[in-house]
Formats: C-alpha cells, sequence, structure tokens
C-alpha cells in the first residue's frame, strides 16, 4: 500500500459516523475520526451495487488443462464436469445464453434479445439493484425516562469523572456516559455500538475465515462457515461456506448467516453418507435457499427500524476440498478462485458471476470492455431470497494436478483483486500453510484500497490434509 499524506478534508458528513462537518476540520468533534486519513474514493465499486461505471474491463483468466473429475455412473448423481473455462452463465429464467461466436447472437438487434434482456434503455428481469437511499439525518431521541427538556450533546457536555455503571450494563464507546440499550445503541447519544459480527475470524485445522465490516458500512452483512468432515472411505473433506447479504432487502444480515449455517450443515450431513460431493453442493444451495426464505415469512424484529420491508436476500459461494477434488457452488457474484502453490502455474478463477455485464458478454451481445464500462455491469441476476426471480445453483467439479488453495470470497474483496492474476499477487506464498494469516492479509488488502464493502475471505488449501492435521 502506498502511504498518502494527509490532506484537508472535503467530506461534508464523517465517514464513521455521519456528523456534519465544518470546513477545515480534521478530526470528527462527535467520534474523533481522523479525517486526515480518509482514502480517495477507489475507481472500482461495489459489485452487488449499480452506484456508477467502471473503465476498467476485467482481464481475461489464464485457461488450465485440469484433468476432469470422474463422470457419474448413474443417474441420480451430478450433472457433467465443468472446466473453468467452459461455465457459461444462464438469463433470469434459467435458459443458456448463446455463445459469443453464434451467428444468432451476432445478428440480434437493438431492442430484440433472447429471454427479455434489454441491451439498453431498461433492465433485464429479474436484476436486483443494491444500496438503497438513506436518510439525510437520524433524528436522537431523549433517554428512556428522561425528564422533559432539551438534549445535552455529549460533544460538548462537560463530562466530568468517569461514572462506573451498575453491574451489567454497557457504556458507550463513543461518549462514554450513556448506556446501551438491547438495540445495541447508546440511549444518550444514539452511537451504534460494535457488534460481534464487526469482524470475526475462524481457524479450523488447514482450513480459515475472516469476516470485517469495511471501513464504510455501519454493519457487516456477510457471514461464513467452516468446517470439516470424513467422507465413508474415511478421507477428509473440507468444507467454505461465504454468503453476502443483499444490502437493498430486509435484513441482508440475517439472510446470510442463515443461508450460510444451512449450506454448512447440509454438506455436514451429505458428504459422510457417500453422497457425491458436487450432488452434495447442489441441495446445499437449495437448503440455503430454503433458509432464506423462510426469513420473509417471519415479520423483523424493530418494524421501525425498516418501514419498507422486502424479501432478504443474499448471494453465495462453497467449496468443498477432497484429496483428490475440488468442488465448487454458488448462486449470485461472490467468488472462488484457484491459486496454486506453485506460482509458475496458472490461477484461475472457477465461477462466472450471476451478473448483468456476465449475461450481455456470454450473450455476445457486448464486449468485456463495454460490459463492464456500462453502469448496470455490476448488478446482479441470481440470488438467494424469496423474490429470486429463478433460482438456479451453480456447480463445477475439479481435479487439480497440483497443490494450492481455493480463495472463497465476496465482492468486498475481489473488487481490489479481480483477476486471477491480481488475486495470486496478493495470496501470500505460504498460504497453503497459514490459511489463517492469509485470510487477514486478503482483508487487509480490500481495507488498504477502501474498505468500501464488507470484506469476507475463506482460505482452503487443497489437497484435504489428513484428519487431525493442522496449519503450521
Amino acid at each position: 500500500m502506498m502511504s498518502q499524506m494527509p490532506q484537508p478534508t472535503a467530506l461534508s458528513r464523517c465517514p464513521s459516523c455521519e456528523e456534519p462537518l465544518e470546513a477545515g476540520d480534521r478530526f470528527c468533534g462527535a467520534c474523533g475520526y481522523d479525517l486526515s486519513a480518509v482514502p480517495a474514493p477507489p475507481q472500482d465499486h461495489p459489485t452487488i451495487a449499480m452506484n456508477g461505471s467502471s473503465t476498467r474491463s476485467p482481464e481475461t483468466d489464464a485457461s488450465l488443462d485440469w484433468p476432469l473429475a470422474p463422470e457419474p455412473a448413474s443417474s441420480d448423481t451430478p450433472a457433467p464436469v465443468h472446466r473453468a473455462t467452459d461455465i457459461r452463465g444462464t438469463d433470469s429464467g434459467g435458459s443458456e445464453l448463446p455463445h459469443p461466436d453464434t451467428e444468432s447472437a451476432a445478428a440480434q438487434q437493438p431492442g430484440d434479445h433472447p429471454s427479455g434482456v434489454q441491451r439498453s434503455g431498461g433492465q433485464p428481469s429479474g436484476v436486483r439493484f443494491d444500496r438503497p437511499p438513506e436518510p439525510d439525518e437520524y433524528p436522537l431521541a431523549p433517554p428512556a425516562g428522561a425528564p422533559a427538556g432539551p438534549v445535552v450533546d455529549p460533544r460538548t457536555a462537560d463530562l466530568g469523572a468517569p461514572v462506573t455503571p451498575p453491574a451489567g450494563t454497557k457504556l458507550c464507546v463513543a461518549c462514554r456516559s450513556g448506556h446501551v440499550d438491547s438495540d445495541g445503541y447508546c440511549e444518550n447519544c444514539g452511537h451504534a455500538q460494535p457488534r460481534e459480527r464487526d469482524h470475526m475470524e475462524q481457524e479450523l485445522g488447514a482450513v480459515a475465515a475472516v469476516s470485517d465490516r469495511g471501513l464504510r458500512h455501519h454493519r457487516n452483512e456477510d457471514a461464513f462457515a467452516i468446517s470439516s468432515t470424513a467422507l465413508p472411505d474415511g478421507s477428509p473433506a473440507v468444507v467454505a461456506i461465504v454468503c453476502d447479504g443483499v444490502s437493498s432487502a430486509t435484513r441482508p444480515d440475517e439472510a446470510s448467516l442463515a443461508a450460510s449455517r444451512a449450506a454448512g450443515e447440509a454438506l455436514l450431513a451429505a458428504l459422510p453418507l457417500g453422497t457425491h460431493p458436487q450432488q452434495a453442493m447442489h441441495e446445499a444451495i437449495l437448503a440455503a435457499a430454503e433458509a432464506v426464505n423462510s426469513l420473509a415469512e417471519a415479520p423483523p424484529v424493530h418494524e421501525e427500524h425498516a418501514p419498507h420491508q422486502n424479501a432478504p436476500a443474499c448471494t453465495l459461494v462453497g467449496a468443498v476440498v477432497t484429496p483428490a477434488l475440488l468442488i465448487v457452488g454458488w448462486v449470485g457474484d461472490s467468488r472462488a478462485y484457484w491459486v496454486p502453490v506453485d506460482r509458475s502455474s496458472p490461477p484461475a478463477r472457477l465461477t462466472e458471476d450471476d451478473s448483468w455485464a456476465a449475461q450481455m458478454v456470454a450473450a455476445g451481445l457486448m464486449s468485456e470492455a463495454q460490459a463492464y464500462a456500462d453502469e448496470r455491469a455490476h448488478a446482479i441476476t441470481g440470488w438467494l431470497g424469496a423474490d429470486a426471480y429463478e433460482l438456479e445453483p451453480h456447480t463445477a467439479s475439479f481435479k487439480p494436478d497440483r497443490p494450492g488453495v481455493v480463495v472463497v470470497c465476496t465482492d468486498g474483496l475481489w473488487n481490489y483483486a479481480e483477476a486471477a492474476e491480481e488475486m495470486a499477487e496478493v495470496v501470500p506464498l505460504d498460504a497453503a500453510e497459514r490459511p489463517l494469516h492469509s485470510a487477514q492479509v486478503l482483508v487487509g488488502h480490500a481495507l488498504d484500497g477502501g474498505g468500501h464493502d464488507n470484506v469476507t475471505v475463506a482460505v482452503v488449501p487443497f489437497p484435504a490434509p489428513p484428519q487431525g492435521a493442522g496449519s503450521a
């Protein structure tokens, strides 16, 4: 990361607490945030938000000549295995899109495109646009039971000596005087307190994951689940699930948590029974979808915080690693990357986004440069949720011929390392031996780049180590 000289702030509001700023302020008067350390806005944009155009088109990932996993022998086993370069998108109705070099795609006229996808002016059906508008002001209410009168501004009040709170109560981290209510907000100044999910780390043997709120969001709407089990022959299977809540939906944090837990539990139940890992991944995504759908039937706990209700939603990407196979599954724009230990071998992106840009490129309607320069490029066309147009889980299976690591992540990371080569550059060389350290480094890379979104990454070494073996 290149260091930057402190610059006078040109912000109208504090990026930490949203308090209005005065011209020339170097520190926020409400929370003390160092305004000179605010990084310049990056040139990229969160994928699930259609909040601007990108002038940089993603590089084409190098293809891999991996041998395929054995094809299933019976009709109730998974579909044939795909290579990374063969993965193709579907339209919002679940139909396969035309190949870019087919004459039918090239002959499409403006306003006449397959599956109702519009080339310009409109939106493809089943597209989700993220980032709802936020109010300009959040009025503060006096503490419960407080006498009538003006509310004391904690920034200017003489707080005097610290007051010891009663046992079992918490003091606000901002004003240091107000008590924190059961919702996690200060009863005095209304400041939201740090939540348990703001930063999470977990290491389990040779798999690890880290999730962080980022520098711009007020909460972490990502979630992950990592675990390991044994196949019927006693060989190990390592599982990593990463979910990204759709911010324009109601309760996205609950959606991502429910999906990650349901998918992880489904895989742990199916794999020891001998279910083919690719089929188990497909069923796990369906279980995750059911868990998110069920949230739409339950009313939110605090209706006043979300007056406009819609169905909770999230994206999902997962990986199962065994001693011989690597299986990935996904819905949405969270991704999985392959990074070999021998960096002279090419890395690869193993997933294809369910996004507007990916559909345009797959249909042959636009080049990559044109699609990713469009303001609709990062609108997602697939997600888990009761209002999803049609659920179409994607799965793929690979048989790598050399050791490496699988990076399973949300767009909060890959927005800062989009191409497979870029991701390989920021993955530490000892990632297979130190997955937790590597996940921490990758989250740090996203935060150094601006941290404009929640960041979650799981690092899974391949091949899966024997049961009981841990990371160095």
